[in-house]
């Protein structure tokens, strides 16, 4: 275990080798793009909204924060765990190079889960920062809505991850982008309680990642988890990484492997 998670942070090594060299390619995508989200809808949208007993008594924007936080988690963990891993594998084919070292296919892919994984919690604490200088917090708890989001970005990450590494071709990303990433960021209740969607389509509500983060983080902010229901959430999550990781793995030796 300690080879293999030092073996991973070589590889983390390299990812941010390569990032602090090149931050500025990614920060609209990864920072300024969700805050300009949260101003046009938090703020410009949500002014002609009324704070109601539906959305917890508070402001439309300080509702709306966790679950952004989470959505923007999970849309940049997309990214990360689609091109980026196609491009390792057929590309650039770093992967390959990788191999060629005593590193083994498995430690590739979790120093690739590490850099996600930090990734997803440096996005969530400088959109937090910069929402909480907008006065979109609610108070300290709002800083639980970070490892809810970065725990639901693994959980939607290493499935795709997996299935990613099953592809010599794009082409089924774009399936994942339009009919699961975009309907899980706008259904899931990162705008709106999903009380207020029809019945039937609540149970693949409660099936994405998405929904149970936004439970944490909302819940966390707000004061309204319970134990039990949060246990839930973080074992659904923890399972489905779990899941990810072992067929991901699976796929990493098969292609790696020589």
């Amino acid at each position: 275990m300690q080879q293999t998670m030092r073996a991973a942070w070589f590889g983390f090594e390299k990812h941010w080798t390569w990032y602090r060299r090149n931050w500025r390619a990614t920060a609209v995508s990864s920072f300024l793009t969700p805050v300009l989200f949260l101003l046009a809808i938090g703020i410009g949208f949500g002014s002609q909204v009324q704070s109601t007993e539906l959305l917890g008594g508070v402001p439309f924007l300080q509702y709306i924060t966790p679950g952004v936080i989470v959505v923007t988690a999970l849309q940049g963990a997309a990214f990360e765990s689609t091109y980026a891993i196609m491009s390792a594998f057929v590309w650039q084919k770093t992967y390959v190079a990788m191999v060629a070292t005593p590193i083994t296919p498995a430690q590739v892919f979790f120093g690739q889960v590490l850099w996600v994984g930090a990734q997803l919690f440096a996005r969530s604490v400088v959109f937090l920062g910069i929402a909480a200088v907008l006065g979109a917090v609610t108070g300290p708890a709002d800083l639980l809505s970070i490892p809810a989001a970065t725990l639901a970005g693994l959980a939607f990450s290493c499935p795709l991850i997996a299935y990613s590494a099953t592809l010599d071709k794009p082409d089924g990303f774009t399936t994942i982008f339009r009919f699961v990433l975009i309907p899980m960021s706008l259904f899931t209740g990162a705008y709106f309680p999903v009380s207020q969607l029809p019945d039937w389509f609540l149970p693949l509500v409660w099936i994405t990642p998405a929904w149970h983060g936004i439970e944490l983080a909302r819940g966390a902010a707000f004061g309204t988890l319970g134990l039990l229901p949060a246990l839930g959430h973080v074992a659904y999550l923890v399972a489905l990484t779990a899941v990810g990781i072992a067929f991901a793995v699976r796929f990493y030796h098969r292609r790696l492997a020589v």
